[in-house]
């Protein structure tokens, strides 16, 4: 493998991230009404994960760059960085950190008037 050309692994990187945001907003657009406790729990952690890995991304880039760094170690770190974001995204909402999920979930179960369960 030719590490030498990265332009294809940065347009994968990034055609990879735009598919992500686009299957999480299609889910979020879907009928609801006839959802059980766990899909509608399912759409708000998911929603929830991807908020908090923006707000991650947009906190690191704050940070300033070192001008050291090569542009194809710059490509790779951005992309192992970018999915430690994503799980740390992930894990955090597993552990309601932020109860945004829990607090949409309501709303939901309003809106669509799906039958009040037991979460687990």
């Amino acid at each position: 493998m030719d590490i030498g050309n990265l332009s294809s692994v940065n347009d994968l990187y990034t055609s990879a991230s735009k598919v992500a945001a686009s299957k999480l907003e299609g889910q979020l657009k879907s009928d609801y009404s006839n959802a059980s406790d766990d899909e509608l729990m399912d759409a708000c952690k998911k929603f929830e994960a991807y908020f908090m890995e923006q707000v991650f991304k947009e906190m690191v880039n704050t940070i300033p760059k070192s001008e050291s760094s090569g542009s194809s170690n710059s490509t790779m770190l951005d992309y192992f960085k970018d999915e430690m974001i994503q799980k740390v995204a992930e894990d955090s909402t597993e552990q309601n950190s932020l109860g945004l999920a829990q607090m949409l979930y309501e709303q939901m179960k309003r809106n669509y008037g799906v039958d009040a369960g037991s979460l687990s």
